[in-house]
């Protein structure tokens, strides 16, 4: 796994697993993929390489510019490895108030749209920490259509 600060202190727990955690601190899509081809290059070849990234992008508000840095991620790690790729979203963060919540929920909306167009499998965080479906009352945004009923 690749990751930014999210990730720190995620352990692997099969000791016959040949897994690694890469973490980098306060990284941004495009930090992750100038470090990519370092990270493979110690790691091998591994089956299955998971990109955990993007929380931190948000802040600037540049949603368009930010899936052109997913497309070039994507773009170099399909260059650098066969391995099976998975983009890990955004998890929910619900007491950094409702913008940046929304920012990332729809990051992670475009995230789960966009991986699947592409083939990429993705872990959807939401779902899996996300307790309660948000509704535009409580947050100030609508789920995103699509699939709106298995986001959480």
């Amino acid at each position: 796994m690749v990751s930014d600060h999210e990730q720190l202190h995620l352990k692997v727990s099969n000791a016959k697993s040949n897994a690694a955690v890469s973490c980098f601190p306060g990284a941004r899509v495009l930090d992750v993929v100038r470090r990519l081809p370092t990270v493979l290059r110690h790691r091998g070849d591994p089956g299955t390489v998971i990109l955990h990234v993007g929380t931190n992008d948000t802040s600037a508000r540049r949603s368009e510019v930010l899936k052109e840095h997913f497309r070039t991620l994507l773009d170099t790690a399909r260059r650098l490895t066969h391995a099976r790729l998975l983009i890990s979203g955004p998890m929910p963060t619900y007491r950094r108030g409702s913008q940046p919540f929304s920012r990332l929920y729809a990051l992670h909306c475009w995230l789960r749209d966009w991986c699947s167009a592409s083939g990429v499998g993705y872990v959807d965080n939401w779902r899996v920490f996300g307790n309660v479906q948000p509704s535009s009352t409580e947050t100030g945004f609508t789920p995103c259509p699509s699939h709106s009923s298995r986001v959480l």
